[in-house]
């Protein structure tokens, strides 16, 4: 399943600008509040020059990259929480989604309103925070309800919502502890301020430096881009794009970045597998066992697996062939055990 990752933020911090940029879309952007209350949707490859590498060596008739959807959800305004503007609809749009993007406005409005990103950073974490604690609040209602019937609540789900509540109340986000943003008996909730978070400072065409913050936030990185520049660097010809990267001092597009960005976040890795003339990667949490990864391909692979034939990418690229990395040895035959590992090419034996 493809990493779903939305782009968020308040109104008018160029949302769709970046999505355009890395979507290589042209959804339609506004600076009016409220023009908008459609998500728009993209599904974009991930770089990784590993996929057309291996392709080079074995001359498949398709390649196929890994993919990540980009969800570009409609701005908020304060209030979301209650179902104010589009709240009700923003809220349930990032429930949906695997890790967050956050734009931030650090230039001018058209209207020559001065940015506030930091201020625009609190009021939509402060959105999250409060609907996550509806949730809790409405679960411990719940919860006490069945114990006065007779049914004891889990004791671990129990312990958990306790915590994420204590952590709601302070005004602090539930990613703050990553044990309880991670543990898998509170996943159904889906919190809002549990999820990966990636923030976006955009600036002006000219602008290179990430403004200064009273109070940064924590377990979240910081990136910065220029949305405008980029999307139109991202609509030319190679030759005339990588020109333009250069003067503007731009190493890696906006889609490098925010994907590299969103895959550190999230802990996934890429494997390979070369089957029916097809070189392809797929998309996997990290730690995962090769069992899973045989799921990813197929549901039969799981099912009937029996080993899993694995060569790393620098061995075959050492060896330049998967008959001659055989030969020296390096396929080795892993159980449904073996813990998947960045790059490794996969062949998988299964029966059903």
């Amino acid at each position: 399943m493809a990493l779903n990752c939305g782009i968020i933020g308040v109104t008018n911090t160029g949302k769709t600008t970046l999505f355009n940029c890395v979507s290589s879309t042209r959804a339609e952007s506004s600076s009016f509040a409220f023009s908008s209350s459609k998500s728009n949707l993209g599904v974009v490859a991930v770089p990784d020059p590993r996929l057309y590498e291996l392709a080079s060596l074995v001359n498949p008739k398709k390649t196929t990259p890994a993919t990540v959807e980009i969800v570009d959800i409609p701005g908020l305004t304060r209030g979301a929480s209650h179902g104010e503007g589009v709240g009700n609809k923003f809220l349930s749009d990032i429930r949906n989604t695997d890790a967050l993007i956050h734009v931030l406005r650090n230039f001018a409005s058209p209207g020559g309103m001065a940015p506030t990103p930091e201020a625009d950073f609190w009021t939509l974490e402060e959105e999250m925070i409060l609907g996550d604690l509806m949730v809790v609040e409405k679960r411990l209602e719940r919860m006490a309800l069945d114990r006065k019937r007779g049914s004891a609540p889990d004791p671990e789900e129990l312990s958990l919502i306790d915590s994420c509540k204590d952590l709601l109340e302070k005004g602090l986000p539930i990613r703050r502890d990553p044990g309880l943003a991670g543990a898998p008996a509170l996943r159904g909730f889906t919190f809002l301020s549990g999820k990966p978070q990636l923030l976006i400072v955009n600036n002006d065409d000219e602008d290179e430096v990430l403004p200064a913050w009273d109070k940064p936030p924590e377990h979240t990185e910081i990136m910065l881009v220029r949305g405008r520049l980029e999307m139109d660097i991202a609509s030319m010809a190679p030759e005339e794009a990588q020109e333009f990267l250069v003067e503007y001092h731009i190493e890696e597009s906006a889609l490098d970045r925010v994907i590299e960005c969103s895959y550190r976040l999230m802990q996934r890795i890429s494997f390979f597998t070369v089957l029916n003339e097809e070189v392809r990667a797929w998309s996997i949490p990290e730690g995962s066992p090769a069992l899973e990864a045989a799921g990813a391909v197929h549901t039969d692979m799981q099912r009937g697996f029996i080993r899993a034939e694995v060569l790393s990418f620098e061995d075959l690229q050492q060896y330049g062939s998967f008959q001659e990395a055989k030969k020296a040895g390096q396929v080795r035959l892993e159980g449904k055990e073996y813990i998947v590992q960045d790059g490794d090419v996969i062949n998988f034996r299964f029966n059903v």
